[in-house]
């Protein structure tokens, strides 16, 4: 996060004191590809935070990645990064989320216009989610950690052959069998 500027850095501030603030689009754009692949940051579709916290796009991509900035209404630093197939099924459940429905009646929705066939699932995404620990004196953010998510719906232990709980420490595990929310989750050990 070198070069941020000074009004970035201030904004960052504010909004890690008040948890009210948003960043502005430069801190957004530079926090929010860190989910993506290295290779694909500088292409990637970039949504984020308006002043009045709805999801706009901050920066129009050219390749197959959106990054998602970090959501200034929510605590602890998360950004995210997927390919553009699983865009139109995250945009629901932001929308659902909006109209007030809490994680299951999103999960139950979802579901029910997945198998409706109003609301497409890709059949093979993956999610990237970057989790860290944003400094308030260089405006970096550290401690980055990335776990990944690999939407196969209405997979199962059955027909996957994994395990429903990780086996060791990092080894993917089949979350939400059965589902259209059916995924492979990885998530590497910490250092």
């Amino acid at each position: 996060m070198k070069n941020l500027t000074s009004l970035s850095l201030l904004l960052f501030l504010l909004f890690s004191c008040t948890g009210q603030e948003v960043p502005d689009e430069e801190f957004q754009i530079k926090t929010a590809v860190l989910a993506a692949p290295e290779h694909q940051r500088s292409e990637a579709t970039v949504l984020g935070y308006d002043g009045e916290g709805e999801v706009v796009t901050l920066r129009a991509g050219t390749n197959d990645f959106v990054c998602l900035a970090d959501d200034p209404n929510k605590e602890g630093f998360s950004v995210a990064a997927y390919h553009k197939t699983l865009e139109p099924y995250m945009a629901r459940g932001r929308a659902l989320k909006k109209e007030g429905l809490d994680f299951k009646q999103v999960f139950d929705k979802r579901e029910e216009e997945v198998k409706a066939g109003i609301l497409e699932i890709p059949d093979k995404a993956t999610l990237y989610v970057t989790t860290g620990d944003p400094n308030k004196e260089t405006g970096e953010v550290e401690n980055l950690y990335t776990r990944y998510v690999i939407y196969i719906p209405y997979a199962t232990e059955e027909s996957t052959g994994m395990p429903l709980s990780p086996p060791a420490p990092g080894a993917p595990w089949i979350m939400d069998p059965g589902t259209h929310r059916a995924h492979i989750m990885i998530n590497p050990p910490k250092n």
